[in-house]
């Protein structure tokens, strides 16, 4: 067993420990939180979805910050990782204590404040730690970690919310698990960056990022991938509690089968994410990112099926997240490779944190989008699936005119 798994530096291990700890308290609530603040705070579907979506725009302020610091001298990956952990787990008191939207926006504005934060820092910390043929399995083991945490949060937090009923306590443990990781990372992980290579000015760093091509061609097609990402955690668990047919009645699955479903989702990404790994290492990242949009296409239109279908919708549901997890496993770790083969030594922050801002535009624009769809009709709310099946023609396209790009660049190099 051990023999098949990478041959890493031992603080990628570690980072990808503290990254599962970390998870595991966000899965207790990515995916019961809409549940929550909809059918028990009384807040309406398209209020709780901007309110999700706030925590984008605090995003945006964070990725800026985490790549503007995590490559300077006076900060660096280390100190903005240990600076996100405290803001995520102060979002969480806030979460805990949610009575009203006013609550519920600041919660998730710190949340997004400390996510935006870890992202550059994370990714980049991983690319400082490897090589170029290593990085697709290395951000795969990351995603592994990730995977492995949400599974074991989303079924403890199934078993906590059946058994008590009380969705508050997710977002303490949720808190907890923050601090966990704060302390992960100050005892065991060392600055990864050589800070003397730094040349650039800050302004210059961020001003050849937005002059790369390749990279903003890549940025609006990845807007669109964690559109997709933001469906499944925000909009998918309130769709198939309140508007799947579960047997003969309309009530919709249970809170039990809606963790048993994103359960699975999760564990069979986890079972596949490193074999797909490796398979990618096989086909170009463009092509990895095609094969994702198609998937994403037919797990769209399965969870369509599993909203109109009079039977079997159990059956839908979990074929749809099961293509969604392949979707997702081909999407990461080859956008992430792609981001680290286009960025300088010294601008990998940067670019990293370019390319994590797609993360809190798609989040913007996602929950408060299948919020809004799920306030219209039933048939609207049904049909939203094929609309987003739909939208991935247009993702195909832009790929194809980034490998273009891609092949220019090569050649001028």
């Amino acid at each position: 067993m051990f023999k098949y798994l990478p041959n890493f530096s031992g603080q990628v291990w570690i980072l990808a420990a503290g990254r599962l700890l970390s998870q595991i308290g966000s899965g207790f609530t990515m995916f019961y939180a809409p549940i929550f603040f909809v059918n028990q705070v009384g807040i309406s579907s398209t209020v709780v979805g901007i309110a999700i979506g706030s925590g984008s725009l605090s995003g945006v302020i964070g990725r800026f910050l985490g790549g503007q610091w995590a490559d300077s001298p006076g900060w660096g990956r280390r100190r903005t990782l240990l600076i996100s952990a405290v803001i995520s787990a102060i979002a969480d008191v806030f979460l805990a204590m949610t009575h009203d939207v006013f609550t519920l926006i600041i919660g998730n504005l710190l949340m997004g404040l400390g996510i935006g934060l870890y992202w550059p820092a994370t990714e980049a910390a991983i690319v400082d730690l490897t090589t170029v043929q290593q990085r697709n399995e290395a951000f795969a083991i990351t995603r592994l970690a990730d995977s492995l945490g949400l599974g074991l949060g989303v079924v403890l937090g199934g078993a906590l919310i059946a058994t008590s009923g009380n969705y508050r306590s997710l977002f303490i443990i949720d808190g907890i698990s923050f601090v966990v990781f704060f302390g992960i990372i100050y005892v065991a992980i060392a600055e990864t960056y050589q800070f003397s290579l730094h040349q650039e000015t800050q302004t210059r760093k961020w001003s050849i990022a937005f002059q790369d091509r390749a990279l903003m061609v890549y940025a609006v097609v990845n807007i669109l991938f964690t559109t997709y990402l933001a469906q499944v955690q925000s909009t998918m668990p309130l769709y198939f509690k309140n508007f799947v047919t579960a047997g003969d009645t309309e009530a919709g699955f249970s809170e039990k089968i809606i963790s048993a479903l994103f359960s699975w989702h999760i564990a069979f990404a986890a079972l596949c994410q490193l074999p797909v790994a490796r398979a990618l290492n096989r086909i170009s990242r463009t092509q990895a990112l095609v094969i994702s949009l198609l998937l994403w296409g037919l797990g769209f239109v399965l969870v369509w099926m599993t909203g109109i279908t009079s039977s079997y919708a159990l059956f839908w549901g979990i074929l749809s997240l099961g293509v969604m997890s392949v979707a997702m496993i081909v999407y990461t770790p080859a956008a992430s490779a792609l981001v680290a083969d286009l960025a300088p030594q010294s601008l990998r922050a940067v670019y990293l944190s370019i390319s994590s801002q797609c993360w809190a535009i798609g989040y913007l624009i996602g929950p408060p989008l299948g919020g809004w769809a799920l306030d219209r009709s039933v048939s609207f709310a049904h049909n939203f699936w094929l609309f987003a099946a739909a939208s991935v023609s247009i993702g195909i396209v832009i790929v194809q005119y980034l490998e273009k790009v891609l092949l220019t660049q090569a050649k001028k190099n």
